[in-house]
């Protein structure tokens, strides 16, 4: 018996294509997870019968058709060799229409003030042909034209550098004038105007080294194994009440003359706008434009979370840091040339969001919104109280006002 049971247990141990149980675990693990998704699609079918509710018939069973699938978003896309670039066809509308309203409010502008011109007189002053007129040509090329110039590039700095701030921080709030940095330039300018007693450009350096100081100062604070937008946004806000602080120190402790022209520089004017400024501020707009055009990308992944930027290969720290470095240098230079302008990095890129509806950084469009809010702004300066003018600083300290008590209103509604 002994021997009958070995040789049974040998020949079934040396059968052909049987194997040990061992040597089969990969298919049955695979057996195993086949198993368990029949089971759990089961279990999903039989859901609704068992709370009650009929399961959705299948297209086919009822003899309807399958509701069509939504339509994309309309796109032009552009190519260039290896190069393509989408546009959205809304945000492109969007843009002819700033584009169109920029002009129409610029030859306004250009055209109406205390010294009339007509439309033949700018024609005549700008591109020198025609019947010439010399007070004309040196309101229009000295005094207005340099003026509506910088509220555009300035408008557009301050647009893209909130636009660059709330993709970074992911917060609809996070923009120069929220998180300090415009009041760090403020700053800047006052210790130059009342401590050292400045000359105009001296009032320009320190407004930048002020604006760049400050942001260097919340990137240590708000360092912690990384930055969060979070964390940004509410060091931000903390170091901006301290520099609100301080400023008002500097005013109440200056001289009347000095304090009369740091109140003035803090209001933001565009009353000492000149070509030599305009050269500055264009060129760093156009150094700036590659730099841009990487970002784009990168911060676009941003809005989808830390994590699943990194997995699609974003460098998050990387990112962060450049379009901070990038937002930093517009909001400086703009404060420098013409003082804080409050809430144009703020509601440039909601507006220009809202009105293209398009996901994303949306820099072009913000860029565009923040100039014309900008020119917009200074000819209801200028022409709304005439003859007094007002510095286009408080009118958009007073629309930005309105719109982010609406926005908020607005945000309360939905239940954010």
């Amino acid at each position: 018996m002994k021997n009958l049971n070995q040789s049974k247990t040998k020949g079934e141990t040396s059968r052909p294509g049987v194997q040990p149980v061992a040597a089969n675990q990969p298919d049955l693990v695979k057996l195993g997870k086949a198993a368990a998704q029949v089971a759990l699609e089961s279990a999903d079918q039989a859901a609704p019968l068992a709370t009650g509710k009929a399961a959705p018939a299948a297209p086919l069973a009822t003899g309807k058709a399958a509701p069509a699938a939504p339509k994309s978003r309309r796109h032009i896309l552009l190519r260039l060799g290896p190069y393509s670039l989408r546009l959205g066809l809304r945000s492109l509308v969007v843009a002819l229409a700033l584009l169109v309203l920029l002009t129409v409010v610029a030859v306004a502008s250009v055209s109406t003030g205390a010294y009339p011109v007509s439309p033949a007189q700018v024609s005549a002053a700008v591109f020198g042909y025609g019947q010439e007129d010399s007070y004309a040509r040196y309101f229009v090329t000295q005094v207005r034209a340099p003026r509506i110039a910088t509220a555009m590039l300035v408008g557009a700095a301050l647009g893209l550098s909130g636009a660059l701030f709330q993709a970074v921080s992911g917060n609809p709030l996070g923009s120069p004038d929220i998180i300090g940095f415009t009041t760090g330039a403020a700053t800047g300018a006052l210790v130059a105007i009342i401590l050292v007693g400045a000359s105009p450009l001296g009032v320009s350096l320190g407004a930048i080294a002020g604006g760049v100081g400050a942001a260097a100062l919340v990137y240590m604070l708000a360092w912690k194994n990384g930055i969060t937008g979070n964390r940004l946004v509410l060091v931000g806000i903390g170091l901006a009440a301290v520099e609100h602080a301080l400023n008002k120190l500097l005013i109440v402790r200056a001289p009347l003359a000095n304090a009369q022209q740091a109140a003035q520089w803090q209001a933001g004017s565009l009353n000492d706008a000149n070509w030599a400024w305009l050269a500055w501020l264009a060129l760093a707009l156009v150094v700036l434009t590659p730099a841009l055009a990487c970002l784009t990308r990168p911060l676009s992944t941003l809005a989808l979370g830390d994590e699943l930027a990194h997995g699609l290969g974003t460098r998050v720290q990387a990112t962060r840091s450049g379009a901070l470095a990038v937002g930093v240098t517009l909001v400086a230079l703009a404060t420098a040339v013409t003082g804080p302008i409050a809430f144009v990095a703020l509601a440039a890129p909601h507006l220009a969001r809202r009105a293209s509806g398009a996901a994303g950084v949306n820099l072009t469009n913000s860029a565009l919104m923040g100039a014309t809010l900008v020119v917009v702004a200074d000819f209801v300066a200028q022409r709304a109280l005439s003859p007094t003018q007002l510095a286009v600083g408080v009118v958009t300290a007073t629309m930005g006002g309105l719109y982010l008590v609406l926005f908020l209103v607005l945000q309360w509604r939905k239940g954010i």
